[in-house]
């Protein structure tokens, strides 16, 4: 973990740019929009405005970008991180006026310190960690124990099936879209790794199968990606109506299943 560490400390500039594109800022409208459905949504009426802020644990949750939206709300959260830079970025973010409902702690997330494994959290987002592990049903476990009974799961990752999509519209190139149906990796030039590819309908059946419930499918940026005037997206007014189309879509079947990545969400069963 310590060479993946430096690798994500190295790409601190560029990743925080990508964060303030339209593409980064549309990835965290939408992941927590979606998680707000069931935290002060009708399926979950939970929330500092009903008196009841939340204890939150964001796995491998680098410099802050989902903790400091949900501290903001009111709720307490705890980033977990193996990379120093980006736990130092994620501190000196909340530093301007959530030091008090944020923490950071660096650490393995396959192997959380035991205090954080107790089962003492409401909310545990694993957002972008799967596409860099071996062992999924592991991780998926490992992001299970720190929930409380009844605890919602967030989890997210890069969706296989948009990759032969992105290719094909964005390189306009034919052949390599092909090779993608059957190929489930792909080379990061941001983190210099090479990643593993998931789909929603692969991870649903392991979900159940540790006990979870009421799993939801949601597509993240459904149509930005393949848009290929990247400049316009710049265009508040053009960003707006992006915006809008992929709230709209982003729990609208099918079109989830081709969205550049998906976001499942799921509770804890009771033991």
């Amino acid at each position: 973990m310590s060479e993946e560490s430096e690798k994500f400390d190295a790409a601190m500039t560029t990743w925080q740019e990508w964060q303030e594109a339209p593409w980064g800022r549309l990835r965290y409208t939408l992941a927590e929009a979606n998680l707000m459905r069931h935290l002060d949504g009708p399926d979950g009426p939970d929330g500092p405005e009903n008196g009841r802020a939340l204890r939150v644990l964001d796995l491998a949750g680098g410099d802050g970008g989902d903790a400091l939206r949900l501290a903001a709300r009111g709720h307490h959260v705890t980033v977990v991180d193996y990379a120093p830079a980006m736990l130092a970025a994620a501190a000196e973010r909340a530093a301007a006026g959530l030091s008090e409902r944020m923490s950071c702690v660096r650490a393995d997330v396959t192997a959380l310190p035991a205090d954080l494994a107790a089962g003492e959290f409401d909310v545990v987002l694993c957002h972008n960690l799967l596409q860099y592990v071996d062992d999924v049903p592991a991780t998926l476990a490992g992001a299970l124990a720190p929930l409380k009974d009844g605890g919602l799961l967030s989890l997210m990752a890069i969706n296989r099936n948009s990759a032969p999509l992105n290719i094909a519209v964005r390189e306009m190139d034919l052949k390599a879209a092909l090779a993608a149906l059957d190929n489930d990796r792909l080379a990061t030039a941001m983190f210099d790794a090479e990643l593993t590819l998931h789909t929603a309908e692969e991870i649903v059946p392991l979900l159940r199968d540790l006990g979870c419930l009421d799993v939801r499918h949601y597509g993240i940026r459904t149509f930005c990606d393949y848009i290929t005037d990247d400049v316009r997206k710049y265009d508040k007014e053009y960003y707006d109506d992006l915006e809008r189309l992929e709230l709209a879509t982003t729990a609208r079947h099918p079109y989830p299943h081709t969205a550049r990545l998906f976001q499942l969400t799921a509770r804890k069963r009771a033991v």
